[in-house]
């Protein structure tokens, strides 16, 4: 059971480490477009997340996938910018609903991108045989998705409380904090080590 927690921390800190935001704002361009009532729909695209990233590290721990450390990097933040923009141009549109089953297959190719981001550190950390690894991997994966359903219940806390005691209407809360994350991610991308390469 105490390896289960070991797992199961480590994934919890991946998501919440202060020092590696790049993953919470993903979370929050993710969310931002939603509400509590929305909360079904917000939780298989997290979970959609979850599985895409315990995908690539599985892929990768197995030795089938390989991906250089830089291309990742300079992935990630873009795939954040994608979001934001997203949000962007659909804030306040009703093809929100409609458009869900292609928010599902980015959000699953996105988590892929972010799992091989860290399949590098949890390759070093798993170690032993491949037999060993799935196991692990599991736990972790429930780590991270239970990070990232706290990180997605603090965004949606936040926003009720924008719309209903400082009367922002959902689609100015979406394009103000959209805003705010592209203008975090956009130094992201051009401070890359890939473009020193």
């Amino acid at each position: 059971m105490s390896e289960f927690w070991i797992y199961f921390q480590i994934g919890l800190r991946h998501v919440l480490d202060i020092h590696a935001y790049d993953h919470v704002l993903f979370l929050i361009a993710l969310a931002v477009p939603y509400s509590f009532n929305d909360w079904k729909r917000i939780l298989l695209l997290v979970t959609v997340f979850t599985l895409g990233h315990t995908m690539a590290l599985f892929l990768s721990v197995y030795g089938i996938v390989a991906i250089k450390v830089n291309v990742v990097e300079l992935l990630i933040p873009i795939t954040i910018l994608i979001t934001a923009l997203f949000n962007l141009f659909t804030a306040g549109k009703s093809s929100k609903k409609e458009s869900i089953n292609l928010v599902f297959f980015i959000t699953l190719f996105f988590g892929i991108i972010h799992g091989l981001g860290f399949s590098n550190y949890f390759k070093t950390i798993l170690g032993g045989t491949a037999n060993s690894k799935l196991l692990p991997l599991c736990e972790f994966a429930l780590g991270i998705e239970a990070a990232q359903i706290a990180v997605v219940f603090v965004v949606l806390v936040l926003s009720y409380i924008v719309q209903t005691v400082f009367r922002f209407s959902k689609r100015d809360w979406t394009l103000v904090m959209s805003s705010f994350i592209i203008g975090v991610v956009l130094p992201m991308i051009v401070e890359s080590e890939f473009w020193l390469r």
